[in-house]
């Protein structure tokens, strides 16, 4: 991770900011537009921070439809994403009102603000689950960060909301320094499609042979796959705490 750099709202104005600003190439009547809505959020500054890029700058993170860089509120560092130019989305407000969603369950980064081209949470400081289980192997606290993962998704299908994108996770499950986990990015959840939060994440935990996988199994023994998956389709059909039960102490 290359050494932040502090940049005030006013001087990302000036590249190579202004093209992280408005990624992925600035246009001079959207910076100004982009700045204006900042401060309107009360962001003082951004840090550029991180191990992803964007406009050869150091960022959080830089996904299909936002940027991600640290901001500065009154004092206090949060997670600002950045709508990209080219990100298919018209505005933000449908992400942040399905984070608000999951935070009434306890789900998620603590939703703070949002604007047409931001959205301001929770900065959570750690690593990608699947990087955090290359380096925890011990096998008390690894199985309770798998049940924390499982009891999330249990919330959020109780809540009738879907991620929409945990049968494929590696960017959407952090922990953070004091081993607490956090499901991100909801800007492909829905409240109108059947839920499948508990069955996609058993899945990419579970079933399959990727390396996430493998390391669940490497580090909490020999699960049946087979039970698992005949669990997953009773739950599936029920979707009872009764049921779920039954998958985390197969799981677990």
């Amino acid at each position: 991770m290359s050494a932040s750099v502090r940049v005030s709202v006013e001087n990302l104005v000036k590249e190579p900011y202004a093209s992280v600003l408005c990624y992925p190439r600035a246009e001079s009547l959207e910076v100004v537009n982009r700045i204006l809505e900042l401060k309107e959020l009360g962001v003082d500054a951004v840090e550029f921070v991180g191990s992803g890029l964007a406009a050869n700058v150091s960022v959080l993170g830089k996904g299909y439809v936002g940027v991600v860089v640290v901001a500065y509120v009154g004092g206090e560092r949060l997670a600002l994403k950045m709508r990209r130019l080219d990100g298919g989305r018209d505005d933000f407000f449908h992400e942040a009102e399905m984070l608000q969603k999951a935070n009434a369950v306890g789900v998620g980064p603590r939703f703070v603000a949002v604007s047409k081209n931001f959205l301001l949470s929770e900065l959570v400081v750690g690593d990608f689950l699947v990087d955090w289980m290359g380096k925890y192997r011990e096998k008390v606290v690894f199985q309770r960060v798998v049940r924390d993962v499982l009891e999330q998704c249990w919330r959020l299908d109780e809540a009738g909301l879907d991620h929409g994108e945990l049968s494929n996770a590696p960017r959407h499950l952090l922990v953070d320094n004091v081993g607490k986990l956090f499901i991100v990015d909801f800007e492909s959840a829905s409240v109108q499609r059947r839920v499948a939060n508990v069955t996609s994440v058993c899945q990419y935990l579970f079933v399959g042979n990727s390396f996430v996988s493998r390391l669940v199994w490497e580090v909490l023994g020999d699960r049946s796959r087979c039970e698992i998956v005949e669990l997953l389709r009773f739950y599936k059909k029920m979707r009872s705490r009764v049921c779920f039960e039954a998958l985390l102490q197969m799981c677990v």
